[in-house]
């Protein structure tokens, strides 16, 4: 049995049937943004030497899910994914530089419809990752995945206006990109079967959602659990994190997130009783 270095919390073999999927946004400082998902850049540069210190291995959000679909993987101890979403500019000059230092890797999901190009005269468009970028951390070995084209809540869409938010981005990240898009983060972590059934029909292998608990290995690869790191994590919690433990901002999300699915799914039931009173 292992103990954590800085919380103290005991690891046991148990803890190597599930691994911390980890989800960012920004790193950038509070005269920035006020975004409480965006993490000081001291902040993730503290997270990043205690993993490194901690004796942490850093695997893409692909690999996990290959891992996930072969019930004969073994899952390495202190494993960890570092996902971020969106696609902001300060992964580029902030985050890859700290990534590079320790040789750990990452996984960016573009919101395509916000590369800095494609929406020139979007507000905020100078935060977000260029073309050129996107191409810089693909050659550096960071994986790109899709993050959906224009950040809609996906299980609200019409069944025409999820194609192009699923088949459209993915297309758009490999015709610019050259490479293959396999994964997918669903935008705000929402999604139904309808979503998830279409996703694959789109080609993608796997897709993460956000749940705020840690990913089991039998958990479904096109709803893989991340953990959601913002401004107000401390280094404590930050190791509660990673190592598994249950922390109260976490139990919070999760009431929230499961309250607002129930808003979600009245509402949709309810646009699809108006639209069929429409129809008739």
């Amino acid at each position: 049995m292992a103990t954590c270095p800085v919380s103290g919390v005991n690891v046991t073999s148990a803890a190597i049937s599930r691994i911390p999927v980890l989800m960012y946004h920004e790193i950038a400082d509070t005269t920035e943004t006020s975004s409480r998902f965006a993490v000081m850049p001291n902040a993730f540069a503290d997270q990043l030497a205690y993993l490194h210190d901690a004796g942490w291995t850093t695997i893409s959000a692909g690999a996990l899910s290959a891992i996930l679909a072969d019930d004969a993987a073994v899952l390495p101890e202190r494993t960890v994914v570092l996902s971020f979403d969106d696609g902001y500019e300060n992964f580029y000059s902030r985050a890859m530089p700290l990534l590079a230092k320790y040789r750990f890797t990452a996984t960016v999901f573009m919101t395509s419809g916000w590369v800095k190009e494609v929406a020139p005269e979007g507000p905020g468009n100078q935060l977000m990752l260029s073309w050129a970028q996107l191409s810089d951390l693909a050659r550096a070995g960071i994986e790109i995945g899709a993050h959906s084209t224009t950040h809609p809540e996906l299980d609200q869409l019409s069944s025409e206006h999820l194609h192009h938010e699923l088949f459209d981005s993915k297309k758009q990240l490999e015709d610019h990109l050259g490479m293959e898009v396999p994964g997918l983060a669903y935008p705000f972590g929402y999604s139904n079967a309808a979503v998830r059934e279409l996703a694959r029909e789109a080609g993608y292998t796997f897709a993460y959602a956000v749940g705020n608990r840690i990913a089991p290995l039998e958990t479904d690869i096109f709803s893989i659990p991340r953990l959601t790191v913002q401004r107000s994590t401390t280094l404590g919690e930050f190791d509660r994190l990673v190592n598994g433990a249950d922390t109260r901002r976490l139990r919070q999300d999760r009431l929230f997130t499961n309250g607002w699915s129930v808003v979600r799914r009245a509402r949709r039931r309810l646009r699809t009783l108006e639209v069929g009173a429409a129809a008739g």
